[in-house]
């Protein structure tokens, strides 16, 4: 068989198993046709893809593997034994779908939290070095900054005329022999911080020095050094510091969500990019008292013993914290629970192929497992795959929408990006993300523009922040635009086969190859053409190469038949 052949069949059975699996939740029944309720005299609610419950559309079409949309029924698929939501899928289309299940357990959840950091200085033992009054830096003993540093080891000599000053009113108050005036020159010197051994030798000599020296308080390594020899300084300035790193601080920050597990004494490991397959051990040693109000975290201070010297201030980081046992919950596997942001929910599997989608609140959330605060019992049974498809089902009539709010907002904000723009019919066709006021997940479908709108600020390619308003007549219609960037003009090579050549309209109807570059399958659709083409020697059924830009709309910019004929602008 060829594998044209092969692809073909491939893609029948594809939309009978998608089909099968959409049309065995919708009725309640096996796919066998029993049960059905006729849907023939109903609306469509809306259309979906076989294989992705996300891609929806108002009207018929086709999915982005080509297959036919498949309409989906305001049905009622409550069951008398489960309550309103419940959903019965063939045993043959649970096996298509892939459908798999885990039980609930009931387990402490060993909660690790992972971040980063940035080593320093212990600030605790650092100190800054600061004259205590004017005068110029007349020599330098250290050099650079990271330079060791030994206790009582000199570091600069300052000549100030207030120092000098000082010493001469000791010598002045030891020749007049006034035991009070002694005791203040002396008191004043030593504010200086001018050493008692040099007093000493003041009182002795009698001879006044114009520079003095001035010595390390500590041993370390010199953390910052802002003087040069002749500097001009003054009370204020940090002339240096010196820091100990036998012991390091780690600071780092953890999200808001796990702010409540970390406390002071936990233990930490530490991991560093230049040192691959070593680790450190640590624990917490402050927790401080507020978050960052820009990205909302929090920060730990953490400490490690660095007797190697290997923690250098300034590294980056990864590092675990090791939170306490909550003590056992309900667990289940992070992949069980659908997250919206308003709600979190999972799918409970009932037994004889019944299925339904229920509220539960979540608890702390460690790599991946989850615990479940309030839902679920122990015994339960979960679905791990497949359940988004069995949600958009269950979703619709289940009882947890007792808890949600009636009313719903006529508007909602959304973000997209334009694929085309009608301007007579002031209609542009737009991928959005989700709208979860109104349950939309993410689709691309028409947007009418309200007359407030400047339609022609809307292009093809542009990203928006734009605003939908629900009509009386339940249209939907953009009432409010934010353009966050402008299009870039792209454009595609493609294989195709003509269908239909509207030369009144300037539009082509082509079945491309698929665009490998944009990741788009095969498809059939419109194609606007060049002004400077000629379509008269253009007819249905010619195989043909075409260039086209996204410009308002796909516009052919060139096109050649595949065997010899070009046609180009001109």
């Amino acid at each position: 068989m060829s594998s044209n052949k092969t692809v073909f069949i491939a893609a029948i059975l594809g939309v009978a198993i998608g089909a099968g699996a959409m049309m065995a939740m919708q009725s309640g029944k096996s796919a066998d046709g029993e049960g059905q309720t006729d849907n023939k005299a109903q609306k469509p609610l809306y259309w979906v893809a076989p294989m992705d419950s996300n891609y929806r559309r108002d009207k018929p079409g086709l999915s982005p593997m080509g297959m036919d949309l498949v309409p989906v029924y305001a049905e009622d698929n409550s069951s008398d034994d489960y309550g309103p939501g419940a959903v019965t899928i063939a045993p043959h289309v649970v096996n298509n779908l892939g459908v798999r299940t885990t039980e609930v357990e009931m387990a402490p959840l060993e909660k690790v939290i992972s971040t980063v950091g940035l080593v320093q200085y212990d600030e605790d033992k650092l100190v800054h070095i600061h004259p205590r009054v004017a005068g110029w830096i007349e020599q330098l003993f250290v050099n650079a900054e990271g330079d060791p540093v030994a206790a009582d080891q000199p570091l600069y000599t300052l000549y100030s005329p207030e120092l000098v000053n000082a010493q001469e009113e000791l010598l002045i108050a030891v020749k007049r022999n006034n035991a009070t005036l002694i005791k203040a020159a002396k008191a004043r010197l030593s504010a200086l911080q001018i050493s008692d051994s040099f007093i000493a030798n003041l009182q002795k000599t009698r001879k006044v020095r114009q520079s003095i020296t001035f010595y390390a308080p500590q041993s370390g390594f010199l953390a910052g050094l802002k003087i040069r020899e002749g500097f001009y300084v003054q009370p204020g300035n940090t002339l240096m510091s010196i820091g100990q790193l036998e012991q390091v601080w780690v600071e780092a920050e953890v999200f808001e969500r796990d702010a409540a597990f970390v406390k002071a004494g936990l233990p930490v490991t530490m991991t560093l990019d230049y040192l691959p397959g070593k680790s450190w051990q640590g624990a917490v040693d402050y927790v401080y008292p507020s978050l960052n109000a820009q990205n909302r975290t929090l920060r730990v201070r953490l400490k490690f013993n660095n007797a190697d010297y290997q923690l250098k201030p300034n590294m980056f980081a990864q590092v675990a914290i090791e939170t306490e046992s909550q003590g056992n919950s309900i667990i289940v596997p992070i992949e069980a629970v659908i997250r919206t942001g308003k709600q979190d929910r999972v799918v409970l599997a009932l037994g004889e192929g019944q299925f339904k989608s229920i509220e539960v609140q979540v608890g702390a959330i460690e790599q991946d497992r989850v615990s479940i605060i309030d839902g679920l019992v122990e015994g339960d049974n979960v679905v791990i795959s497949a359940q988004f498809l069995i949600d958009s089902e269950s979703s619709k009539s289940s009882d947890f929408k007792r808890m949600q709010p009636t009313s719903v907002p006529t508007s909602v904000w959304m973000e997209g990006e334009i694929n085309a723009v009608m301007r007579d019919q002031r209609v542009a066709n737009i991928s959005h993300g989700p709208a979860e006021d109104w349950g939309w997940p993410e689709m691309t479908m028409d947007f009418e523009v309200g007359v407030d709108v400047d339609i022609n600020a809307l292009q093809a390619g542009q990203t928006l922040h734009f605003e939908v308003t629900k009509t009386d007549e339940g249209m939907y219609q953009v009432t409010g635009i934010h353009i966050m960037s402008e299009p870039t003009i792209s454009s595609a090579t493609v294989k195709g086969v003509i269908n239909v050549v509207n030369t009144q309209n300037r539009v082509l109807n082509i079945s491309r190859e698929a665009i490998e570059k944009w990741d788009r399958p095969a498809d059939t659709m419109d194609f606007a053409v060049d002004e400077r083409i000629d379509l008269g020697s253009l007819k249905a059924g010619d195989e043909v190469i075409f260039t086209f830009e996204i410009q308002d709309d796909f516009v052919i910019v060139e096109i050649a038949a595949a065997s010899s004929a070009v046609h180009k602008n001109h």
